[in-house]
Parts: structure tokens; sequence; C-alpha cells
């Protein structure tokens, strides 16, 4: 009865894992295709004229080596300074008393519950006054810190027991040496798990990126691919095959990161 249980749970679980793949590998079958293939009715996944056209076109008008090191170069800072600013206030909020301490953090939780669109035309000004548009400062400012990386770190530094930090204080460490030498490498990953979070928003951004650039060589992945489907047209094979090529980094870093991304969402589940 268990064994059958246990067949039943992995053929649901196979069958959802099916659903959500199906249409990303129907989009790379489809991006090796021409207009003619691609509309056939009924649909196909392979044909004999299946080519690699559709990516060298891609790789050809558009300069889509400067869009991905732009898209890295910016979720990267935003990755880095969610860790330092999500990591000094976590501390701060876990291990020091001050007055004001619990409104503040219900503060940085209700961050989290209001609407990125609401902050978006405030943001835009404030960028344009300071005028830093097409500057990578302009795209990563608004996101260098964040309330729902602070609130995942906070909850797994609640977690590590009070006399390892008195036997610090007792030693002689630093807050600063604390966080450094014990909390930080301890939670390798609550980190991670921050990491993969910032790496993954920043990267499928395409609303501000458009806002905030004008100049084609500050533009990130996202913006390039939907510029260009607005100048192909209807040639779904070539947008199919940009669309591909840009969330391929996203796929790779998510599959070899996903475990850490499980352990450090429930790393402070224990302790709240």
């Amino acid at each position: 009865m268990r064994k059958r249980k246990e067949a039943i749970f992995f053929f649901l679980k196979l069958l959802l894992g099916g659903l959500v793949i199906f249409p990303l590998f129907y989009g790379v079958c489809l991006s090796f295709m021409g207009m003619a293939d691609i509309f056939k009715m009924p649909p196909v996944f392979f044909t004999d004229r299946m080519s690699w056209k559709n990516y060298q076109a891609v790789f050809g008008r558009v300069p889509i080596f400067t869009y991905f090191k732009n898209t890295l170069l910016v979720s990267g800072i935003q990755v880095a300074a969610q860790i330092i600013t999500s990591s000094l206030a976590a501390y701060a909020f876990t291990f020091f008393e001050f007055k004001g301490k619990k409104p503040l953090f219900v503060l940085v939780l209700a961050s989290m519950m209001i609407p990125y669109e609401s902050n978006l035309i405030s943001n835009y000004l404030t960028i344009c006054g300071l005028k830093l548009t097409d500057t990578y400062l302009g795209l990563t400012l608004p996101f260098l810190a964040n309330g729902m990386s602070i609130f995942i770190l906070r909850q797994f530094y609640m977690t590590i027991p009070r006399e390892l930090k008195e036997a610090s204080v007792i030693d002689g460490c630093s807050h600063m040496n604390f966080l450094v030498r014990i909390a930080f490498p301890i939670s390798k990953s609550a980190t991670a798990s921050l990491g993969l979070y910032a790496f993954v928003n920043a990267y499928n951004q395409y609303f501000w990126p458009l806002l905030v650039t004008n100049k084609d060589a500050m533009r990130t992945i996202q913006i390039g691919t939907g510029i260009l489907k607005d100048s192909e047209g209807a040639d779904y094979g070539l947008v199919l095959a940009a669309a591909m090529t840009a969330v391929l980094p996203a796929i790779i870093i998510f599959i070899f990161g996903q475990k850490s991304l499980v352990k450090g969402m429930v790393a402070g589940a224990v302790k709240g």
C-alpha cells in the first residue's frame, strides 16, 4: 500500500513537472523552425527543416553580448548590495536592542506589501533629478536594499544560539567580527537563497531598465529581446531564439542553486 502511494505521488510530481517544463521545451523546438513550420496544424515539435539560422540571426543583428554584460553586471551589483545591506540590517534586528526596534521592523515587513509600481514614478523622477539615466547606478540604486532579503536573514540569525553570541563577547569579539567570522559563515544556505532570489528578480527586470535607459549600449537582455520583437514584426522563430538565449543563464543558475534556495527558505522556519 505504501509503495503504491509513493508511486502515485511520484507520477503526480512527474506530471506536474512535465506541465511546467512543456512550454519551455516547445519554445526551444519552435526556435529552430521557420514561420511555415511554426504555424503548421497540427503543431509539430520536430521537422526536417530545423536549423540554427534563427540563433545566427539573433547574434548577427543585435549586440546580444553587450546586453548580457549589462544584465549580469546589474544583477551582480544588486545581489552583492542586498547581501551586504540585508546582513547588516538583519544582524541589528536580531542582536541589538534599541528604541523603536519592533515598529521599525514592522515597517520593513510593510515595505514587502507595497506594490513596486506604486513607487515607480517617484523613483524615476529621483533618478532623472540625479542625472543617473543610462548609468549602472541608475539601473541598480532602487534595488540596493530589499525588505524580503532582510526578513530572510533575520529569521535565520534568530536561530543562532544566544550563548554563542555571549561567549564571543566574553572573548572580546566585536559585533562586526561576530557577523563576518561567525554569523555569516554559518548562514551560507540562507545567504545563497537570498542571492539566488535577488539574482532572478534582477535578471528578469523589464520595466525599470526600459524607463532609465535610452542608449542601446546600456540596455539589458530583456529590453534587447523586446526591441528585437518589435523590430522584426511577426518573425516568431527569431523572437523565440532570442528569448531562449535570454532565459538560459537564469535556468542554469537556478538548477545549480535550487538546493540552497530550499534550504535557505526553511532555515529560519523553526524559530520566528
